[in-house]
């Protein structure tokens, strides 16, 4: 059996659209609606600044929980803690394709404990308001991207497991890839592409996907268990 690795995060990132719409699809219709007359054509380069500093925060908090992961790999000495943490990111990601789908709600009290770091963090966005320019955009998707998301929460954790800290930014790095094409599309067409992720049947084909991807990774970590 393969481990799980970069295209599966990638997929995560993809199928996860959904959920993006919902926590960004706001943020980022405003944003576009509010850049000045004088830039709308200019939009993807505004979007794609935006975006690339949303990747480069993602990247860096997989590279430093990559880092904390081997550290304490590396500290306790244990030959089954990668698989320990792997298994813990196959629950995260059954937690999250079970949210996706709308059967289980319980993320949010996830998403909720990040909301208390983000109050701390939020402000410092405001500095690039309004934004005028793609360097303001780029670095207010820099604080964008740490908002608290419970899809960036299982991918952090699996990004534990990755065995360091280059492993861990690019399984952060595979996934935001994977978040990109709805959230671009989202800033362009945000009205219309806004009502057909929304629709029932499309969240529940994204959540199933996601479960189908932790049963993936939960066979692999359980492989290793009793292996």
């Amino acid at each position: 059996m393969l481990e799980p690795g970069l295209p599966a995060a990638f997929l995560v990132g993809l199928a996860g659209g959904v959920h993006c719409l919902g926590m960004c699809g706001g943020i980022v219709t405003a944003f576009s609606l509010g850049l000045p007359e004088a830039q709308d054509g200019r939009l993807w380069a505004f979007q794609l600044a935006y975006n690339t500093g949303r990747l480069f925060s993602y990247t860096v908090a997989g590279a430093l929980a990559g880092l904390l992961g081997a550290l304490a790999m590396d500290l306790s000495g244990l030959t089954v803690a990668r698989q320990l943490l792997q298994l813990a990111a196959g629950l995260m990601m059954l937690a999250l394709g079970l949210y996706l789908g709308g059967w289980w709600r319980g993320l949010l009290r996830v998403e909720a404990l990040g909301g208390r770091l983000w109050r701390h963090i939020e402000p410092l966005g405001r500095r690039f308001l309004p934004v005028r320019d793609p360097l303001s955009a780029l670095w207010l998707g820099m604080v964008w991207g740490w908002l608290p998301c419970g899809l960036i929460y299982s991918v952090l954790v699996w990004a534990l497991a990755a065995g360091g800290a280059g492993r861990g930014a690019l399984l952060m790095l595979s996934f935001g890839l994977g978040t990109l094409p709805n959230l671009l599309l989202m800033g362009v067409f945000a009205a219309g592409l806004g009502r057909w992720l929304r629709r029932p049947g499309l969240r529940r084909l994204a959540g199933a996907l996601v479960i189908a991807l932790a049963a993936l990774q939960l066979a692999w970590a359980l492989r290793g268990l009793s292996g």
